[in-house]
């Protein structure tokens, strides 16, 4: 049986292509990783992912699939060997909520307290708070996934990572142990997973892109959104 080609084009400050990287890790599946300029898109970027011309997009024997959550149930279903869904289909779906109420919810309101300043940027924070506060609940156990890491596990991972950063950036805390209790000890815990942790960015590296990209944000007036 031929071996599968197996590329996945990503950028190195993505924790959506970060996620996609972790879901291959686990598995044990071997790719090739294209870091994109996405100032200036590769031709197979573009060809590849016609639709959005995002990143991450999996390329598989010549097949490409886009966007990371659908990327990581195509591997999910397409490498069989170190399950990332649970099997029974009510904690598989609820696996899945957790995974889509943070891309929805968590996400786009971390973001807007790392773009606001003044009573705009408490607003922002009173609301990722909440929605973290939420996010809470679907721990089930030292992880989403119970006692070893899964799917909303990989999907939600780099939301410490992020938080961290932004809570240094604007001087705020949106995670605090005697109010989040739980969430603080899984913000802990799913970074200091080996096969997570090797992949992550270097932080330095990160926080100085952060702070560049928030100042050319702020300084542009304008709105924009980390999605890929």
């Amino acid at each position: 049986m031929a071996k599968d080609e197996v590329k996945l084009f990503g950028y190195w400050a993505s924790p959506f292509a970060l996620r996609v990287e972790w879901a291959l890790k686990i598995k044990g599946v071997e790719y090739e990783y294209i870091d994109e300029d996405l100032m200036n898109k590769s031709p197979m970027l573009l060809q590849y992912n016609p639709v959005h011309k995002k990143i991450p997009v999996l390329v598989h024997n010549g097949k490409p699939v886009a966007e990371s959550l659908v990327i990581i149930e195509y591997i999910e279903e397409t490498w069989k060997q170190n399950p990332i869904f649970p099997e029974d289909p009510y904690e598989k779906a609820q696996a899945r909520f957790w995974a889509k109420f943070a891309d929805e919810k968590c996400q786009p309101s971390i973001f807007s307290a790392f773009l606001k300043q003044g009573e705009e940027l408490e607003k922002a924070v009173k609301e990722a708070r909440e929605n973290l506060k939420t996010l809470e609940m679907g721990l089930k156990g030292k992880f989403f996934g119970g006692e070893k890491i899964g799917f909303a596990d990989v999907a939600i991972g780099w939301i410490p990572f992020w938080t961290g950063m932004t809570e240094e950036i604007i001087g705020v805390k949106l995670v605090d142990e005697e109010n989040m209790t739980l969430l603080n000890a899984w913000f802990k815990d799913v970074l200091n997973v080996e096969i997570l942790k090797e992949r992550l960015p270097p932080r330095d590296k990160t926080l100085a892109h952060c702070k560049n990209f928030r100042e050319s944000l702020l300084s542009a007036g304008a709105s924009a959104s980390p999605s890929t």
